[in-house]
């Protein structure tokens, strides 16, 4: 997980955003993603980022890529050298591994994605290139938290309906949503046991960046990758 220190980008944007969607100075983006793909010993094209767009567009990564992955919200791969890089601001980054069989994957799940399914979807991904959900370790990384992420009460039903768990009521007293234990409802119904949370709310946490904290701002990365050697 990246925060916003230590890169190049001025405020708004500041420091280390990774987003090129965001308004932020491409060459700012740009020697920020070259500084993050240093920092894993990897070349800049290495690191695969996503144009993601809140679906459940899956994309099986079989090499370097140049731009940005257009329209899709998943990135799974078996191939090692290769980062999957998803890019968030309340929304939960997910990591995705199975060691055994060598296949990782990384997931946009925000609130309209995680409710059309992206991350049933990514790990039937996974499992066509070998993975099994049962041997899958799961990172649901920092997002908004419950307590902050105030929702419509037809929204709160819609999300509850399709995350079963992640209704909640915010520390107003008001109808909130916490992705966090819906999507971890999800993943034990689908079969995966090990699943971890950082539990750092984004909306809460200055250290990272909150689109509904501060609008316009960047966006951090969650980052896996496989070794060459693994």
């Amino acid at each position: 997980m990246t925060t916003r220190d230590g890169g190049h980008s001025a405020a708004p944007f500041d420091a280390f955003n990774l987003s090129g969607g965001v308004g932020d100075d491409p060459a700012a983006v740009t020697a920020n993603r070259e500084m993050l793909a240093g920092a894993l010993g990897l070349a800049p094209n290495g690191v695969l980022w996503m144009h993601q767009v809140h679906g459940t567009g899956v994309t099986v990564v079989e090499g370097p890529a140049d731009a940005d992955i257009a329209d899709t919200d998943a990135l799974v791969t078996n191939r090692p050298g290769h980062a999957l890089a998803v890019l968030a601001a309340d929304c939960v980054p997910v990591l995705l591994a199975d060691e055994q069989a060598g296949v990782i994957g990384a997931v946009h799940a925000g609130r309209e994605g995680a409710v059309a399914g992206v991350l049933p979807a990514a790990i039937k991904a996974m499992t066509d290139l070998g993975a099994r959900p049962e041997a899958m370790e799961v990172l649901l990384g920092p997002a908004i938290c419950g307590g902050c992420y105030e929702v419509g009460g037809y929204v709160q039903a819609e999300v509850q309906e399709a995350l079963p768990g992640s209704a909640c009521r915010t520390r107003a007293g008001t109808p909130g949503v916490d992705l966090h234990q819906g999507l971890t409802g999800q993943l034990r119904a689908l079969g995966v046991t090990s699943v971890a949370i950082d539990p750092r709310c984004t909306y809460e946490d200055p250290d990272l960046y909150s689109h509904r904290r501060d609008q316009p701002t960047g966006r951090f990365a969650a980052v896996t990758w496989l070794d060459d050697s693994a």
